[in-house]
């Protein structure tokens, strides 16, 4: 089986420049890494005069909290869809007695 082709794909965030290997599309690496740089930016600009490494802290603490947020979004999905399958799964029981 033949391995994903890695790609280096040069990024800046928050004015520093990284070179990062992707083995997926280079356009999603760039698109993450803008996302952050404008979080970051945005972030330094209503905090003021904050340096990069509690800039970057306060980034990460936005993310994992939106992360935490989808987990229990999906969590809520993943439950209302078992519970709807159970459901038509008892009323096909029902139409084929």
């Amino acid at each position: 089986m033949d391995s994903p082709v890695k790609r280096t794909v040069r990024v800046t965030i928050y004015n520093q420049n990284y070179s990062l290997l992707s083995e997926g599309d280079p356009a999603d690496i760039e698109q993450v890494a803008q996302s952050v740089d404008e979080l970051m930016t945005s972030i330094a600009t209503r905090a003021g005069n904050i340096d990069s490494t509690r800039t970057a802290v306060l980034a990460c603490l936005h993310l994992a909290d939106r992360l935490r947020s989808l987990e229990r979004e999906l969590a809520e999905v993943r439950q209302s869809l078992d519970s709807k399958a159970r459901h038509f799964t008892l009323l096909l029981d029902q139409a084929i007695e």
